[in-house]
This record gives structure tokens, C-alpha cells and sequence, in this order.
């Protein structure tokens, strides 16, 4: 990211849910500074939950060399639930990196030996206009103020790009069919294989059947999911369904050297890369951002990443998993279920009705 913001020339895009005022985040204001004065347009939307231990004088060197920062969703009540958690990065409207991770020392280091397990895509030309396309449209309405925003989104944020390199799945919260669930639904209903990294998963009903339903038919389904999390309720709410999954022929794994915040989907032919965990909020209620890709060197190297981090990974015996369940562990997982994939959407919809028009 840092090579690319050096080699800008005329324009950078930058989005993302955490920004930490570190090394890190100092290196990349550094850079964003330098290209500024350079006369680069840099212009910075940065989610304001994600961040809120940032502070605003943080950004004040480049907004006086004349970069434009804002937060997406300021601090207020109504609305406080809906949250930007895409990760983008579009230099001169030629060359993008999206991913999962943020901007903060959590993140150096190989994901084996130090630093948080992460993966990032890089790309150049053929869909980099439609990613900076659409940061324009999450940046011009960075306020969210009301449901006048949110019927936009119905519009124009849950909406399928789809270019010679592939498609752009961008997605948000509402009662819109969201476009990476209904590609993830198609592609899981005819799919030999599926290979899943997750740092959060907490899939809906009907995904968790298709992914049984296809083990049942003899697809090889293989998930790795967090040994290591650094949000503990999650690893206890994806491990509720684990007797389930297990039971129906699905592969387990945790990621065991670091914590996982990585997402990465094969499905066949198809490579999913971005910013959505496969959970209630990247799937019903945050702003994401999916790429879904069929170019098949790219799909060999997301395979050869999966058994990269699969040779890492321990395998969850159904017999050995069960045991090892007592109740006290079965409460606290199924309490966990409850808060994440009922309390917290029910909250949202709670706080959707009290946006003011």
C-alpha cells in the first residue's frame, strides 16, 4: 500500500474500518502527506466506530496540506450500528488493494511467526475505475444522517459490477437481497469443492444448509476458522454450530500460530476476496465490499493459500469435539449465538426505525 501511495500521480482513494495512530498509521499519514504536496488528490473516508480511539487532530497535517479526511457515520445514537468495514485503496484509478486488514502494528509481521494471519488482493486496470466509483458515491454521503441515505443504498450500494476481470459485490445493511449472499448462495448450490477462511463465522440458516446440503450430495467442504480470535464472543458463537457441521460431513480446521482475520472463499472456478466475514453484520448490517473473481492462476494461488494455512491448522474430530463439550462451554456458545445473531440484528432494526426521515 505504501509503494502504491508513493508511485501515485494524480489521484488516491483510501477507505477503511480501523486506523490506529501507531507506527503504522503514522508511516501511512507520512505518505498520504508526500503525496499531497506532490499534487496528488488524496482524500481519506475512515469508519468512525472502527477508529473512535483516533483522534480528529490526528488527520490535521493533511488536511492542511489540503488532503479531504472524513468519517463515515460520525458518533450519534440513531444509525450508531451501521458501519463502513470495506478496506480499499485506489491510486490514480489504475491500481487497488482491497482485503480484510486495517491500518494499525497488529498487522505486521507474516501471520505465522508475529502480526495477525490477513490476506490482501491486489490489481491493476480492469475494475480499479468501478472501486474508485464506488468510494465517490461512500464519500459523498459519509454523514448518514437519515433514511433518506439508507433508500439510497437500496440503489446503488447493494449492486453487482460486472467487468472482463469479474465482479464487484458491494452490499449494506436493510431489507435488500444482499449481492455476496446470493452470489455465495449460487455458487454453493452447484459447487464440488468450497474452501473457507474465516475470522467470524456465524453464517444464517439458510447458508449453513446450503453448505450442508452440499457435503450431503459429496462436495468436499473445508473450513478454517479462528483458533486464536480477538473477539472471543465470535470464536464462541461459530463454535455453537460446530456439532452440526461436523455431523453433516464438513471439514473443520482452526488457524493456530496467530489470531485469523483473514477471508478468503474457493468455490470451484470462483475466488472471493475482500472485506465481509461470513456473519450476520458483514452479511445484514455493515458496509462491504466483495470481489469474486474466476481468473484461474488467480484461483491456483488462492488454493495454494488455503493449504498454506490448512498445514497450520488443527483439524476438529466430531467425536473428540463433543466430548470436550461440557455444559458450562455449550451455555456460554449458545449465549453467544443468541447475542450475536439475534440481540445485535434485532438492535439494528430497532435503530433503523428511529433514524429520522
Amino acid at each position: 500500500m505504501l509503494a502504491a501511495i508513493d508511485n501515485a500521480r494524480a489521484s488516491i482513494r483510501f477507505e477503511t474500518y480501523t486506523f490506529c495512530d501507531d507506527e503504522v498509521g503514522r508511516n501511512m499519514l507520512e505518505a498520504f502527506i508526500a503525496a499531497q504536496r506532490r499534487g496528488v488528490k488524496v482524500q481519506a473516508l475512515i469508519d468512525a466506530v472502527g477508529s473512535v480511539e483516533l483522534s480528529a487532530s490526528f488527520w490535521a497535517p493533511l488536511k492542511s496540506a489540503g488532503g479531504e479526511v472524513r468519517w463515515f457515520n460520525p458518533l450519534h445514537f440513531e444509525g450508531f450500528a451501521f458501519r463502513d468495514h470495506r478496506k480499499l485503496l485506489v491510486c490514480d484509478d489504475w491500481h487497488a488493494i482491497i482485503g480484510g486488514f486495517n491500518v494499525a502494528r497488529e498487522y505486521l509481521g507474516d501471520g505465522v511467526t508475529s502480526g495477525w494471519s490477513d490476506l490482501g488482493l491486489r490489481l491493476t486496470g480492469p475494475l480499479a475505475p468501478e472501486l474508485a466509483d464506488a468510494f465517490d458515491r461512500m464519500f459523498s454521503r459519509s454523514e448518514f444522517r437519515h433514511r433518506r441515505f439508507m433508500r439510497w443504498r437500496n440503489s446503488v450500494v447493494n449492486q453487482v459490477v460486472r467487468a472482463h476481470a469479474g465482479q464487484l459485490l458491494l452490499s449494506g445493511p436493510g431489507r435488500e437481497r444482499n449481492p455476496f449472499k446470493r452470489a455465495l448462495r449460487a455458487d454453493f448450490a452447484r459447487a464440488q469443492s468450497v474452501q473457507i477462511i474465516a475470522a467470524y463465522f456465524l453464517p444464517n440458516r439458510r447458508l449453513r444448509r446450503d453448505l450442508i446440503r452440499a457435503a450431503h450430495r459429496g462436495a468436499k467442504v473445508q473450513l478454517i476458522l479462528a483458533g486464536k480470535s480477538d473477539v472471543a464472543m465470535a470464536r464462541l458463537a461459530s463454535r455453537s454450530l460446530y456439532s452440526a457441521l461436523l455431523k453433516a460431513g464438513i471439514e473443520i480446521y482452526e488457524y493456530q500460530p496467530q489470531i485469523l482475520h483473514a477471508k478468503l472463499i474457493v468455490i470451484d472456478g470462483a475466488v472471493y476476496a475482500g472485506s465481509a466475514n461470513i456473519d450476520r453484520r458483514s452479511l445484514s448490517i455493515n458496509y462491504e465490499l466483495m470481489l469474486r473473481l474466476t481468473d484461474q492462476a488467480l484461483v491456483a494461488e488462492a488454493r495454494g493459500l488455503f493449504q498454506a494455512k490448512l498445514a497450520l491448522s488443527r483439524r476438529i474430530n466430531l467425536a473428540e469435539w463433543r466430548k470436550s463439550q461440557s455444559w458450562w462451554r455449550r451455555l456460554k456458545q449458545r449465549w453467544a449465538y443468541m447475542i450475536l445473531a439475534r440481540l445485535d440484528p434485532f438492535f439494528v432494526r430497532w435503530q433503523y426505525g428511529r433514524l429520522p426521515e
